[in-house]
């Protein structure tokens, strides 16, 4: 679990780098997004994912990796979203918005290691095909609830499909990490 505590930390200090960077260039202009462009976004991206997966030929020379990650930073701004609302104007400072992140990996971080607890890591048996099978089965629920008008049945809510897409997405980097090396 340690090992994977390290794994999770390293491939989060990257998506969070690449994050805090773009609120430099662009602010937050993200706060504008209502939830289901937000999940849109992330759902481009994993489609993507598994089109470089199924797909022999790349017509664009950007891998996997990246794509992972605008998932995880993407489900953070939407946990973000989901939290504060959407705003009309960017609203927040570098600051502000890097603190709202890294509580947010912190609660999702949280999740994964109990989880982990519990099912004794079986994620490291799996492939990241399976992984991002996962992250689009869990973008199609919060799409259905999102039509729902976010209420469900005996459905976990929203946020925690955001999260299980971050642990989804960061696995597979760490197994491609590890598969690489």
């Amino acid at each position: 679990m340690n090992t994977t505590s390290v794994a999770y930390d390293s491939v989060i200090a990257k998506c969070r780098a690449l994050f805090t960077h773009k609120m430099k260039d662009y602010g937050c202009a993200w706060r504008i997004l209502r939830l289901p462009s937000l999940t849109d976004q992330i759902f481009i991206k994993a489609q993507r994912i598994r089109s470089l997966q199924e797909n022999e030929v790349r017509k664009v020379d950007e891998g996997e990796a990246g794509e992972f990650i605008g998932i995880i930073n993407y489900s953070i701004m939407a946990l973000i979203q989901l939290e504060l609302g959407v705003a009309d104007q960017p609203d927040l400072t570098d600051a502000v918005a890097t603190a709202w992140y890294d509580a947010k990996i912190k609660e999702t971080k949280t999740l994964m290691e109990n989880k982990n607890h519990d099912y004794g890591e079986a994620w490291r048996d799996m492939r990241v095909s399976s992984l991002t099978d996962l992250i689009i089965q869990k973008l199609l629920r919060v799409k259905q609830i999102e039509d729902n008008k976010g209420k469900t049945l005996v459905s976990e809510g929203i946020d925690a499909n955001y999260q299980d897409m971050i642990n989804y997405a960061i696995f597979a980097l760490i197994l491609m990490n590890e598969h690489h090396n």
